[in-house]
């Protein structure tokens, strides 16, 4: 009785890991897709079509197409910790964990981990207006990391004005997105690099002057 329970138990294990896979790809090619094509982009058809697997085999894992949006925004925050937030970690707070914050970012969208640059940049444009759950899933995401941002910012001493430097640099980066995908121009990351490292420069340097 036993042994029999626990073979089954081994089968059940197997489903879920095999189910938790196909949703990881799913979700994976649907982010990919929204950063190109938006949210409305995606359809379980689609989908089941492209990664070869049935439609009523998405369709069970999501339900409806707007949970499939909303679990497509959550995959890809996931994923955009995981290449910008975390590896900043590595360094206390501060100005080496801010760089090395915001040369993650600039990377993570010039390498194009998602083919369309930023996936929240691509995604806030198509819902910015329409109230809804994935809007505010998408709002919700959005004011985190600029407050992850302005928090980091804060941590440096010499800053006088988080708020405003956290605005200016997250528009560095956000513009470097927009003038690389819209324009295929191939200097913008290094423009919002040397932009970056200019006001950081002239804020520890008005910061210096002030204390003088």
């Amino acid at each position: 009785m036993v042994k029999g329970a626990s073979v089954e138990v081994v089968k059940v294990d197997g489903r879920v890991e095999r189910g938790e896979q196909t949703r990881r790809q799913i979700l994976r090619r649907a982010a990919e897709i929204a950063s190109v094509e938006g949210l409305e982009g995606l359809s379980i058809g689609r989908l089941a079509t492209e990664l070869e697997v049935s439609k009523s085999g998405v369709f069970a894992h999501f339900g409806s197409k707007e949970e499939l949006q909303l679990s497509t925004v959550r995959a890809a925050a996931a994923i955009f910790v995981r290449q910008v937030v975390e590896p900043a970690l590595v360094e206390p707070p501060g100005r080496a964990r801010l760089e090395l914050l915001l040369d993650g970012w600039l990377a993570y969208s010039e390498n194009r981990t998602f083919p369309g640059g930023c996936f929240f940049y691509a995604v806030q444009a198509e819902f910015d207006a329409r109230p809804g759950r994935v809007r505010d899933s998408i709002a919700g995401f959005g004011r985190e990391w600029n407050s992850y941002v302005r928090e980091t910012v804060a941590a440096i001493p010499e800053v006088a004005d988080p708020d405003q430097l956290a605005f200016e640099l997250v528009a560095f980066l956000e513009m470097a997105n927009a003038q690389s995908v819209l324009h295929d121009d191939p200097h913008a990351y290094e423009r919002a690099r040397v932009a970056v490292r200019n006001r950081l420069a002239q804020a520890g340097t008005a910061a210096s002057t002030a204390l003088r």
